[in-house]
């Protein structure tokens, strides 16, 4: 009888829970309004024609390494980040390898490390979920092959310094080092201009977050150009479909839109935190365009935020997470909707003003 892979059958299985979300989506880090109207002028434009054809990722992949400053062959545009991890994984893992991550962190690196056959290290973060270079560095053996680092992380929007992840690389010069930075944007520090020293450094980003472009599902890995050489061996030539290579070049050309909206969140990131501060609810200060915090019956609170029309991302079964949630930020006006709705909650469920110290 037919069997998948043993690294098949034993995979822990992911299931985002997307069905029914009406509602304020404050759950999935996606930009909480929509892409620039430039995008949607661009996607009425397009004819049979254009979908009739396959996709052509090379004069894409050219306008996006110009504006980055890079060379066109050290850019892959890729299906989602999640296609750029899978992409690494299936380059550079062999079954037996060694895979580091830091947890908690983006479960996609996981799954598609176990898929190759990978043995996966999780190396725990530190205190208040710190990035701790030492105890990755200590973890770096002849069998590493890949280590994936989120910058900043998912759920816990902290970020490792560039001094760590350059002597991470260094040291495990024979693995592929990947620094996700899916959150870039609401950062503004990136490893980008690093990746000439170090060739075995890789640098993924994606239109999902800021830009609004999650349903189109469209991202990138930047590296050395003889190692994005053998990455590309790996990769379908028609990967990422006509309409999002489409409409990528307007949702770049509008940075005032990307502004204006980035700048919003950051406030309403401000504003979120002090008010979790206010309250005595712990959280961990964020770089992202989320914050994680720490309120308890996490499922409970997820349910009283729901009946108020905002959804709210429970993370309480990452390591270290227990009783904790992810909220999304968005633009001030939602922001004032999320902080209404958050001491009405707070109230409702008796932990407000130190009930839940840091």
């Amino acid at each position: 009888m037919l069997s998948p892979r043993e690294a098949v059958r034993t995979l822990p299985s992911y299931h985002p829970p997307l069905a029914g979300r009406d509602g304020q989506r404050l759950d999935f880090n996606e930009n909480t309004v929509g892409c620039s109207p430039r995008v949607l002028d661009r996607l009425r434009q397009l004819g049979q024609e254009e979908l009739a054809r396959y996709p052509e990722r090379e004069p894409v992949e050219a306008a996006v390494a110009e504006r980055l400053g890079i060379a066109t062959p050290e850019l892959l545009l890729t299906n989602g980040v999640d296609e750029a991890i899978h992409l690494l994984c299936e380059t550079y893992l062999e079954p037996g390898d060694e895979a580091l991550i830091v947890v908690p962190t983006y479960s996609m690196y996981r799954i598609y490390m176990m898929a190759a056959g990978a043995q996966v290290i999780p190396v725990p973060a530190g205190n208040d979920f710190q990035f701790s270079g030492d105890d990755v560095y200590n973890r770096i053996t002849p069998r590493t092959r890949l280590i994936a680092i989120a910058n900043p992380n998912n759920p816990t929007g902290t970020v490792a310094s560039q001094e760590d992840l350059l002597r991470i690389a260094r040291a495990a010069s024979g693995a592929a080092v990947l620094v996700d930075e899916a959150y870039f944007e609401f950062y503004g520090q990136s490893m980008l201009a690093a990746r000439s020293d170090v060739p075995n450094l890789f640098v993924a980003r994606t239109f999902s977050k800021a830009y609004g472009l999650a349903g189109l599902r469209i991202g990138m890995l930047v590296g050395d150009a003889e190692q994005m050489r053998a990455v590309r061996r790996v990769s379908s030539p028609y990967n990422v479909n006509a309409v999002a290579l489409a409409c990528l070049p307007e949702a770049l050309s509008d940075q005032s839109y990307i502004q204006q909206y980035v700048s919003e969140v950051r406030e309403s990131r401000g504003r979120l935190e002090r008010t979790l501060d206010a309250s005595g609810i712990q959280f961990w200060p964020s770089q992202a365009n989320f914050v994680l915090a720490r309120v308890g019956s996490a499922a409970s609170f997820v349910e009283h935020m729901r009946r108020r029309g905002i959804l709210v991302r429970d993370r309480s079964g990452d390591p270290g997470c227990e009783g904790c949630v992810r909220i999304t930020l968005g633009p001030r006006a939602q922001a004032d909707r999320l902080l209404t709705a958050l001491q009405e909650t707070f109230e409702e469920l008796g932990i407000v003003q130190g009930a839940t110290q840091r």
